[in-house]
């Protein structure tokens, strides 16, 4: 399968995920290029950003996992390349 590049959004609103959410994105560190991670005390959240160059089934799965944690939500944006 052919590698896409994409964003992953990613809203932090329960802390107590984070250690999971790292651990998940140790695992697939081979595919990420970057990640932003932006604290939001005012609304006691965080908001992460992953770039990522990977197959579709690889990115789809680390998305799938990121929002399956507890006070997690992740949505993904793909390049048309």
């Amino acid at each position: 399968m052919e590698d896409r590049v994409a964003i992953i959004g990613i809203i932090v609103e329960d802390a107590s995920s984070i250690e999971e959410l790292n651990q998940i994105l140790h695992e697939h560190g081979e595919y990420i290029i970057g990640r932003m991670g932006i604290p939001y005390p005012k609304k006691g959240i965080n908001i992460i950003s992953i770039a990522v160059d990977a197959p579709q089934n690889v990115i789809n799965a680390l998305s799938g996992k990121l929002g399956k944690l507890q006070g997690v939500s992740s949505k993904t944006a793909y390049s048309k390349i």
